[in-house]
C-alpha cells in the first residue's frame, strides 16, 4: 500500500480511536497521549513515522510555560474563583433581584444579567453553572418560577462563559489562531501577515456576548407577557426599600468597575491581557477583603481551586500536543484539507461541516478537549480556505456553547443537574433548554448572514 495512504489512514484511524476512549470514560489527558504513542509504534512498524518527531515536544512545553499570553489563563481563572468563593456573586443576585423585583421576569433577567457578569471574571462554564444553581435556582422556584423555564435560564446564563471576555477558552484560542494564521500566511508567501491577538478574539466576542444576553433577556420579557404565572414578580416590602440604592452601589458598583477596567484596558490596548488579568486577580482580592469575606482558609481555598482548574486545562493541552505531532507527521492534515475542500459551498461548506463536527463532539468531549483535538487540524485548512481567524474563533465559541446547551448531553445540563433539588427532573431541565437552544441558533443564523458583528470592532479598535 501507497506510504501515503496508509499513513493518512492510521491518522483517521487514531482520531476515531481518541473519540471511542474518551467516550468509554478514560482521563482525557492520558487518553490524548497514550493513543497517539500506541498509533505511533504502529507508525513506525509500518514505516510511516519516525519517533525522532516527538522531540519536539519538550519545545513545545517549554514554550507553553513561558507563553506570556498564557500566564493570564490562571490569574483570570483565580479572580473568578475569588469572586464567587467570597460570596460577591451572591450578593450580586440578591441585589439585582431586589432592583428588578417588581416586574414580572425581573427575578429571571437578574439571573441572565449576573450570569453574565460571572462569565466576565471567570471564564469556566462548570463553575458559573454550579455557581448560578446552587444561589439563584432555589430563589426562583421559591418565587414561584416554573421550573423549566428557572433551569433554562440558570443553563443559558452559565454557558455565557464560553463567549464573553475575558473568557479562558478565547486565550487559549486566540493564541492557537494567532500561531495557525502566521504560518498559513507565510505558506501562501505573505511573509508580512496581519497579527491575530487574543484582544482581537476578545473584541470579536464582545458584541455576539451582548447579543446572547439581550437574546435571553427577550425571550423572559416574552414569557412574562404570554405566560406571566411562568415568571411571577417578587416586589419587595417598603420597608426594604430604603437601604436599596445604597446596597446597589455598594454591591454592583465594584464588581462592575473591576470588569469594566480589566476588559476595557485589553479592548483599549493600554494593557495586555497577562497584565489586565494580573489587575483583575489583584481587585478581586482586595474586593474580597474590603467586604470582610477574605481570611486565610478562604485564601487558600481559592488558591487550589485555581491550582486544580489551572493543571485540569494544562495536562489536557500537553497531552493534546502529542496527538497534534503524530496526526500530522502520519499526513492527517492533508486527509483533513482533502475533506475539506471537497465540501460543497466552498469555504462556507467547509466552516459549516467543521461547526457540525465540533456541535456533535460537545456532547461528549468539553471546551478545551475540543479546541485542543480539532482547532489544530481543522483550523489551518479553513484559514487557507479564506475564513477570516476572528471570525472563526468566535463562532466555534458560539457553536460550542449552544452545544453544551444542548439535550439530551449538553454539559451544563449535567452540571446544573448535580446541584438541581430532587423536585427538579431531569426532563424539566431538558424541556427548559430547549427554547434557549433555539435562540442560540438564532444568534449563531445572525453571526453566519452578519459577519460584521463580529469584525466591526475589531476593525475599529485595532
Amino acid at each position: 500500500m501507497d506510504p501515503v495512504l496508509l499513513g493518512e489512514i492510521l491518522a483517521g484511524t487514531m482520531f476515531l480511536g481518541v473519540i471511542g476512549m474518551l467516550m468509554l470514560g478514560f482521563p482525557v489527558a492520558f487518553t490524548l497521549a497514550g493513543t497517539s504513542i500506541i498509533f505511533a509504534y504502529l507508525g513506525l512498524y509500518f514505516g510511516v513515522f519516525d519517533m525522532s518527531n516527538l522531540r519536539a515536544l519538550a519545545g513545545r512545553y517549554t514554550g507553553y510555560m513561558i507563553n506570556e499570553v498564557l500566564v493570564a489563563v490562571p490569574l483570570f481563572i483565580f479572580m473568578g474563583v475569588m469572586l464567587q468563593r467570597s460570596n460577591i456573586a451572591e450578593q450580586l443576585l440578591s441585589t439585582m433581584g431586589r432592583l428588578f423585583g417588581n416586574m414580572r421576569g425581573g427575578l429571571g433577567i437578574s439571573v441572565i444579567l449576573v450570569g453574565a457578569l460571572l462569565a466576565a471574571s471567570t471564564g469556566v462554564v462548570g463553575a458559573t453553572v454550579v455557581t448560578m444553581g446552587l444561589i439563584s435556582l432555589p430563589a426562583m422556584l421559591r418565587a414561584g418560577y416554573d421550573p423549566k423555564l428557572a433551569c433554562g435560564t440558570i443553563c443559558a446564563s452559565g454557558t455565557l462563559g464560553q463567549i464573553i471576555p475575558p473568557s479562558t477558552v478565547l486565550i487559549f484560542m486566540g493564541d492557537m489562531i494567532a500561531g495557525m494564521h502566521s504560518q498559513v500566511q507565510m505558506s501562501m508567501g505573505n511573509f508580512a501577515p496581519k497579527t491575530v491577538s487574543v484582544g482581537d478574539l476578545f473584541a470579536g466576542a464582545f458584541i455576539p456576548g451582548l447579543l446572547l444576553v439581550a437574546i435571553y433577556i427577550g425571550y423572559i420579557l416574552f414569557k412574562a407577557i404570554t405566560d406571566p404565572e411562568s415568571c411571577p414578580a417578587t416586589p419587595i416590602p417598603p420597608e426594604e426599600k430604603k437601604g436599596l440604592w445604597k446596597e446597589i452601589i455598594t454591591a454592583l458598583v465594584p464588581p462592575l468597575l473591576l470588569i469594566a477596567s480589566v476588559l476595557g484596558s485589553i479592548l483599549g490596548g493600554i494593557a495586555t491581557p497577562t497584565e489586565a488579568a494580573s489587575v483583575g486577580a489583584v481587585g478581586a482580592t482586595l474586593l474580597a477583603a474590603l467586604r470582610w469575606r477574605l481570611n486565610f482558609a478562604v485564601l487558600v481555598d481559592v488558591v487550589k481551586r485555581t491550582a486544580v482548574i489551572t493543571s485540569m486545562i494544562f495536562i489536557i493541552l500537553f497531552g493534546a500536543s502529542v496527538f497534534a505531532i503524530v496526526f500530522r507527521q502520519m499526513g492527517g492534515d492533508n486527509l483533513v484539507h482533502e475533506f475539506l475542500a471537497a465540501m460543497p459551498g466552498g469555504a462556507m461548506g467547509a466552516m459549516i461541516t467543521v461547526m457540525i463536527i465540533m456541535f456533535i463532539l460537545g456532547f461528549i468531549l468539553d471546551t478545551f478537549e475540543i479546541i485542543f483535538i480539532v482547532l489544530p487540524i481543522t483550523a489551518p485548512t479553513l484559514l487557507v480556505l479564506g475564513i477570516d481567524p476572528v471570525w472563526l474563533g468566535v463562532m466555534i465559541g458560539v457553536n460550542l456553547q449552544t452545544s453544551f446547551l444542548t439535550p439530551p448531553f449538553g454539559f451544563s445540563l449535567f452540571y446544573l443537574r448535580g446541584v438541581a433539588p430532587n423536585s427538579v427532573s431531569t426532563m424539566m431541565i431538558y424541556r427548559g433548554a430547549l427554547p434557549f437552544v433555539i435562540l442560540q441558533l438564532l444568534a449563531i443564523s445572525l453571526l453566519f448572514i452578519f459577519p460584521e458583528l463580529v469584525l466591526w470592532l475589531p476593525s475599529v479598535l485595532f
